[in-house]
């Protein structure tokens, strides 16, 4: 360990001395563009300020994409009123440093290429920057001491520095654009006609919806007792278990309706979601398997589907108090890993910010984060996020309990942020609270009431950029907490308001 710590030292002395850079390559790529301002086109959307090795090179770059980008020459005479007061540029001659810096015409060739090496000396200085992060933070045994935090971290870094190497800043073609958009159409037509994306295991959901899209944020939101997490881990097993048949009958893995799923759920232990898809899968109450009521003829259907499921690809997180940032991390991981093609978070709220700011800041701004990041991780693994959502008891006070967009809790930029947004409704569960006692006048009223409504939920699609909003009317089995297909209608038209 001892020696550990003295390579771990020696490295960080050693990347304090020289860090990777190229200060004459940038002083010729400055004086180009300003032979040149139409350089400027060709490399401000990767190169940025920060780039720059050298301070006062980085505030010249960044006054010549000012002055372009109002249509104003960027030339020694333009810049020089503003870098007059600049201490910097004193110690190198003054304001004629931007003369000097054009001396060489030849430089105007090989801009483009200046260019990529001052980006990639930037790229290897922050890499470097995480290395030498991660040796403080390992050697630091001043606080309490928090590994696999740190590991998130140094991951989160990472892959930061790696998405600024990937990214090339192009535009991408109407020809690329159209082909996926075929590719979309096309697998929609494979599928049925009505499923371009990951299925949800319910025809009536998928026919509304089309699936599950790729690099979509789908809010699920409903109050307590709704079946918010049963919806959710129907879903998630039904996407996995199609993506095991579709493998299964030879179907390439990219073309499948179902995908692996990660799970992340931090309300519930990874247990008691297991208990909940076995129930399904055997159809034994959930409450009877918890407390081992079940016969011997059911605990051998028990040990069959849970033989079956053995190999499903969804992984269950249930780690507590995660941070949005540690979850992206973890999703990557698993994407890296086990290539999941669906995240499932349970629920929103549970999950916190990046903690920046002080105790008092607002809640609101720390959901908005979160949802902002939970977009974000569905266009960086190019995979549908599934995001559950609490909703405010607003919905309690109205005499129609069925949810609407203005009901998401501390909603900020869920709304906004969100792709589509479900609600979950079932009246038997508001009907069930309103019971009056068998020898009430009303009784027989309710039970009638009660009896129409029971076992019914419906699916409102609040939101959806791909398509109409309306309502789908769904089964509910709360015993083995199911939802499946209405035999009769599958969705009715659009919601009023």
């Amino acid at each position: 360990m001892a020696e550990i710590i003295r390579i771990a030292e020696s490295a960080s002395e050693s990347v304090t001395q020289a860090l990777p850079q190229n200060v004459d390559a940038e002083a010729a790529l400055l004086g180009a563009l300003m032979v040149d301002n139409r350089l400027v086109e060709d490399v401000q959307l990767k190169l940025k300020p920060h780039h720059f090795f050298e301070p006062l090179h980085g505030r010249i770059y960044e006054a010549i994409l000012k002055l372009t980008d109002s249509n104003r020459v960027a030339n020694p005479v333009t810049l020089r009123p503003l870098f007059e007061g600049d201490e910097s540029i004193k110690e190198v001659g003054g304001p004629a440093y931007l003369a000097q810096l054009t001396g060489s015409g030849a430089a105007v060739i090989g801009a483009r290429d200046f260019a990529a090496q001052i980006y990639d000396l930037a790229l290897l200085r922050a890499l470097i920057g995480v290395g030498r992060d991660l040796v403080e933070g390992a050697l630091d045994t001043s606080e309490d001491v928090a590994p696999l935090a740190q590991i998130e971290r140094a991951e989160s870094s990472l892959y930061s520095v790696a998405e600024q190497g990937g990214a090339d800043g192009r535009a991408k073609s109407f020809a690329d654009a159209t082909k996926e958009a075929l590719e979309v159409a096309e697998r929609a037509l494979n599928n049925g006609g009505h499923l371009s994306g990951f299925t949800t295991g319910l025809e009536s959901l998928n026919a509304k919806i089309g699936g599950l899209h790729k690099s979509d944020l789908m809010i699920v939101a409903g109050r307590p007792g709704m079946g918010k997490s049963s919806l959710a881990t129907n879903i998630a097993f039904a996407a996995a278990r199609r993506f095991v048949r579709d493998v299964e009958d030879g179907i390439e893995a990219e073309k499948s309706a179902g995908a692996p799923v990660a799970l992340f759920s931090l309300e519930m232990s990874s247990d008691q979601l297991a208990t909940r898809i076995l129930a399904e899968e055997s159809g034994i109450s959930s409450e009877n398997l918890r407390m081992g009521k079940i016969s011997q003829q059911e605990f051998r259907q028990l040990a069959r589907a849970a033989a079956d499921l053995q190999s499903l690809p969804l992984y269950i997180d249930d780690t507590p108090g995660l941070t949005i940032a540690a979850l992206r991390t973890r999703a990557r991981r698993l994407k890296r890993q086990k290539g999941i093609g669906i995240v499932v978070v349970d629920y929103l709220q549970l999950l916190q910010g990046s903690g920046k700011g002080s105790a008092g800041d607002n809640r609101v701004q720390e959901i908005s984060e979160i949802s902002r990041g939970l977009k974000q991780l569905a266009k960086e693994l190019n995979a549908p996020v599934i995001a559950l959502s609490q909703l405010s008891r607003a919905v309690e006070q109205r005499e129609d309990k069925r949810p609407q967009l203005s009901d998401l809790r501390e909603s900020g930029s869920i709304e906004q942020d969100a792709d589509m947004v479900l609600f979950i409704y079932r009246e038997d569960y508001y009907l069930a609270a309103k019971q009056p006692s068998d020898d009430h006048p009303d009784f027989a009223a309710w039970q009638e009431e009660m009896a129409r409504a029971y076992g019914k939920a419906e699916v409102i699609v609040a939101k959806q950029r791909h398509g109409a909003t309306g309502k789908v009317r769904l089964k509910f089995d709360a015993r083995i907490t199911k939802f499946s297909d209405m035999a009769d209608e599958a969705y009715l038209p659009e919601v009023r308001g």
